[in-house]
């Protein structure tokens, strides 16, 4: 298989760590797959308290972090799938969501889920290159 099948496990303290059997992201190629962040402060662990705003903030931060680490960022991002715990929170969560993405936003999922972990209103994986 020779290094098609080579993966890496990216992690890193800026981001929250994980909660269960997962890793934050894995390199593959020039490919990162995120896990999906939620918006849980990296210090505490806990959820952070606010709205859906708030804690969409909280999420890209998370997310920043973690394509930091793997050598990436927010431009190099290709798909993103967003979850949201309430559909009526897209506004608010688009609002935030397009500060870090602007015109050239990667393809985008987003819908709406019984309930996300601990609580959280929003969550956010994604898939990007690594330049």
């Amino acid at each position: 298989m020779g290094d098609q099948a080579h993966r890496q496990v990216i992690s890193t303290s800026d981001a929250p760590a994980a909660i269960g059997p997962y890793s934050q992201a894995i390199k593959t190629g020039n490919l990162l797959f995120t896990a999906g962040q939620i918006p849980l402060d990296p210090a505490t662990m806990k959820l952070v308290d606010g709205d859906v705003t708030v804690q969409a903030e909280q999420v890209m931060k998370n997310l920043e972090a973690v394509l930091t680490a793997a050598g990436s960022g927010f431009a190099h991002v290709v798909k993103t799938t967003c979850f949201l715990a309430d559909l009526n929170d897209f506004p608010a969560f688009n609002a935030v969501y397009g500060q870090y993405f602007g015109e050239d936003a990667p393809a985008r999922s987003t819908v709406q889920v019984a309930k996300l972990p601990v609580g959280s209103l929003v969550e956010v994986e994604c898939v990007a290159l690594i330049p």
